[in-house]
């Protein structure tokens, strides 16, 4: 069942690494800060120490899962390109597997957050006329981002077929 969603030519690319690092970052942030300040709100005003060892514990096992989770889910994502189309898969559940032919690619936007920058990573978006058929690729490397960017953009341009 795995062939189901390998590439017709080559090999995946993975994306970089950094990517789960920053979704673990981000996990610890948006679980812990709140956490703290609930247990600490739960402890002066109530003193109901049962729901602040509650809070805690299900911080902790979000922490857990989101670990878990963010290597699972940096290991789903993958591109690879043939002479013809750009494939991309990801998904660890459900997983998606979208080829997009470049003579299709209308254009080509590269996004990079200031955290995303600073882990040297950016999102690379291929658009088309269908939503379909558009693709995102999460967490690729900047020289990867400028290399993609500009191969699709010419590639879009020589084979871009007429609608």
């Amino acid at each position: 069942m795995d062939s189901l969603f390998d590439p017709p030519a080559g090999a995946w690319q993975p994306v970089s690494v950094k990517l789960r690092t920053l979704h673990r970052l981000m996990l610890v942030l948006w679980i812990t800060i709140p956490a703290v300040i609930a247990c600490v709100a739960v402890a002066l005003l109530l003193q109901w120490w049962w729901l602040v060892a509650l809070i805690a514990v299900a911080a902790v096992a979000g922490i857990v899962w989101g670990w878990l989770w963010a290597a699972r889910n940096q290991a789903a994502w993958g591109f690879a390109e043939n002479a013809e189309d750009l494939w991309v898969r990801h998904g660890v559940a459900w997983r998606r597997i979208v080829a997009v032919p470049y003579g299709r690619v209308q254009y080509v936007d590269v996004t990079a957050g200031p955290i995303e920058r600073s882990y040297g990573i950016a999102k690379v978006s291929l658009h088309t006329a269908s939503s379909h058929t558009s693709a995102v690729i999460p967490g690729v490397t900047a020289d990867d981002a400028v290399r993609l960017r500009d191969r699709l953009t010419e590639l879009g341009k020589t084979r871009g077929s007429g609608i």
